[in-house]
């Protein structure tokens, strides 16, 4: 009962503490992408860089902007970790195999973070914090400006531009995400997070021999990789490492920084609308209450699965507490594993691997869902709002009211992008699953042969092609074949929806919003909150049942 009792506390303080930010960091983005007075400090990067930044771009402009920044940050992250060993903060590190590079390169600049090394064994310093951090506010700040160049295209009419990504990616970096992560590591340093340059420090143990205890700028690599929905950590263990995440309350601020922007970017969203006349706040709550519905169910059915385990080997012990934490305990890992599966954070403070098939089950779905409960920074966003035009279009189809979207219409073209965007991500799953499944070499990187095993893959393609990072702990992963494989689902998974929601975007700006009519659905009420999260979770989370079936649904029928 008083774990029970606990992990309740520590879910309504996390809600609590959500609730009271929610206005005012959501108005703050919603200044941030509205404003046209630029700082002095963004008015050096833009004369630096040459962008002209009272111009706007269209669509096609906008998007060579996001796919030219994000190639360029693969190669130069590449190159680091290449020539890492001859670097200053090498601490003895050597360079990094070419196909890991390759993988690590893509992952951290698609904000996936998906790691198959021990990041204390294979990077210097200087990797860490000039590539791998610089990535994670930079990856972030990208999804945030495709999420308001989206946002543009619902609210402007007749329009042919999408504001400017060169400005939408400083300010979100300047004025967003730089002051929460300088706030944030703040607090971690006072928790415990280590924050130094020292390599490998010799340390007596209590058992009178010594070890070689890594040191390192875990802080504020912690806090980014959090609050920016990245996930990779600085030691293998990730934030189950005591570096990373020493206590209980840490884990709490560490699970709040996963969902603050995501939930706070809906309020953005909807003071965006209200504003311009073309929607108001409700909009914005009802695409968060979505979102919420679809975490909370998840949340529920994750903590109920781990509490009262499964199995014989479970219940003997007493509790399901393989691979987790004693200090956080099953309530706050299966809230930590929620909040990380439900947007595209690749923290873990347990192994999923060894949380009972139903409850590894679920965390696997959230991901199959599009994380979109509530999604990555920004990604979240501009997902739960194509799945919102798709719920639309489909009540227009049973109801026959007109498919539009805050006066936008949504006709064969908008669809067709709307159909690519939530395809994409099935087919590189699915596609992925099955050709590692087929080769002998891929089998072999399995922990089980069994249900489990296959899980272990589905989730691996899951993670990838989801931008997500985290891993079921079993599968080998660090293979020629699987560091190739799942840089590409990433490197897909990442840029072809993008390429969908700013094209979509860039036809919707174009459109004359039509007038309110009596077929016109309310986009604002209850109805319409129930038909988002029946098209998630039928659209796109039964895509995925047969490959259910044979993984997490077979092993937990055992």
């Amino acid at each position: 009962m008083s774990d029970t009792l606990a992990g309740l506390l520590q879910i309504a303080l996390l809600f609590c503490l959500l609730a009271a930010v929610y206005v005012p960091l959501g108005d703050h983005m919603a200044r941030v992408y509205s404003s046209t007075r630029h700082l002095a400090a963004e008015r050096l990067v833009y004369r630096l860089c040459g962008v002209q930044a009272d111009t706007e771009q269209r669509p096609g402009a906008y998007l060579r902007g996001v796919l030219a920044f994000s190639l360029l940050s693969i190669l130069l992250v590449y190159l680091l970790q290449r020539v890492q060993q001859w670097l200053p903060l090498s601490i003895g590190m050597g360079p990094v195999d070419p196909d890991q590079a390759w993988n690590t390169a893509v992952s951290f600049a698609a904000n996936t973070n998906w790691q198959s090394y021990s990041g204390e064994a294979a990077m210097s310093h200087l990797t860490q914090m000039a590539g791998l951090a610089v990535q994670n506010f930079l990856s972030a700040a990208v999804g945030m400006s495709v999420a308001m160049a989206l946002v543009r295209g619902l609210i402007r009419r007749r329009s042919d531009t999408l504001g400017n990504f060169w400005v939408d990616l400083v300010r979100t970096v300047v004025r967003v995400l730089l002051p929460l992560s300088f706030a944030g590591a703040l607090v971690l340093v006072a928790g415990g997070v280590v924050q130094n340059l020292s390599g490998l420090t010799e340390q007596a143990t209590l058992g009178g021999g010594t070890q070689l205890v890594p040191g390192g700028p875990v802080a504020s690599q912690e806090v980014i990789k959090e609050l920016g929905t990245n996930g990779g950590g600085f030691f293998n263990a990730n934030s189950a490492h005591p570096f990373e995440n020493p206590s209980a309350w840490t884990n709490l601020f560490e699970i709040f920084l996963i969902l603050l922007i995501p939930v706070s970017l809906t309020r953005t969203y909807g003071t965006l609308l209200a504003r311009s006349g073309a929607g108001s706040h409700r909009h914005g709550l009802a695409i968060l209450g979505a979102m919420a519905t679809l975490f909370c169910v998840s949340l529920a059915a994750t903590t109920a699965a781990e509490v009262h385990g499964g199995g014989a080997a479970t219940q003997a012990a007493g509790a399901a507490m393989e691979g987790k934490e004693v200090r956080f305990g099953e309530w706050a890992s299966a809230l930590f594993a929620t909040a990380t599966t439900g947007t595209s954070t690749g923290a873990v403070n347990s192994f999923h691997d060894s949380f009972t098939p139903l409850g590894g089950g679920m965390v696997l779905f959230n991901m199959l869902l599009g994380e979109v409960t509530p999604g990555g920074v920004g990604s979240g966003l501009y997902g739960m709002l194509v799945l919102a035009m798709l719920a639309v279009f489909l009540g227009g189809l049973m109801i026959g009211r007109t498919p539009e979207y805050l006066g936008k219409r949504i006709g064969a073209r908008e669809i067709k992008l709307i159909a690519l965007f939530v395809l994409t991500t099935p087919a590189l799953v699915l596609v992925g699953t099955g050709i590692a499944m087929a080769l002998p070499q891929a089998r072999a990187s399995m922990g089980d042969p069994g249900a489990h095993g296959f899980t272990e893959v589905l989730y691996a393609f899951a993670s990838g092609a989801n931008n997500n990072g985290s891993a079921f702990a079993g599968l080998g992963a660090d293979t020629f074949f699987y560091n190739t494989a799942i840089g590409l689902a990433m490197l897909f998974g990442r840029f072809l929806p993008i390429v969908f929601a700013l094209t979509l975007a860039g036809a919707l700006a174009a459109q004359q919003p039509a007038p309110v009519t009596a077929g016109t659905l309310p986009t604002h009420r209850p109805l319409f909150v129930t038909m988002v999260v029946a098209t998630t979770v039928i659209v796109t989370g039964l895509t995925f049942f047969p490959a259910l079936a044979l993984g997490p649904i077979a092993e937990g029928l055992l």
